[in-house]
């Protein structure tokens, strides 16, 4: 039985590999900040910036992962992106906000792109 770092860990990998696979160039993994925790994935596709959010479980007995993104780990993301944008001033001028849910048994991996826009 793997411990809930080594799924989040596991379901990261997983989902680096399915962004990979759809075309998007992974710029930084777990890319912390001094104050708004970290951003589990940036990456680029086309000119765009994208801040990933990955949650994973082993299983969706405690529902499905993308339902623990509310609305303050939403703004916490935001906060954290625009700091990344501050410490990277070259970085593409268009941005989203991406989840990746995965959940280990049954294998599943769902993908929801812009889930926020002010």
């Amino acid at each position: 039985m793997l411990d809930s770092a080594e799924v989040g860990r596991l379901g990261e990998h997983l989902a680096a590999e399915f962004l990979i696979k759809r075309g998007l160039k992974i710029l930084d993994r777990n890319w912390k900040t001094p104050r708004w925790g970290e951003i589990d994935i940036v990456a680029s596709e086309k000119n765009t910036l994208v801040f990933v959010e990955v949650k994973t479980r082993s299983d969706n007995s405690f529902g499905e992962p993308f339902e623990a993104v509310n609305y303050f780990k939403i703004k916490t993301l935001t906060r954290a992106a625009e700091f990344y944008r501050q410490c990277h001033p070259d970085s593409p001028a268009e941005q989203r906000i991406d989840v990746v849910s995965v959940v280990l048994e049954p294998a599943k991996v769902e993908y929801f792109k812009n889930i926020y826009s002010e």
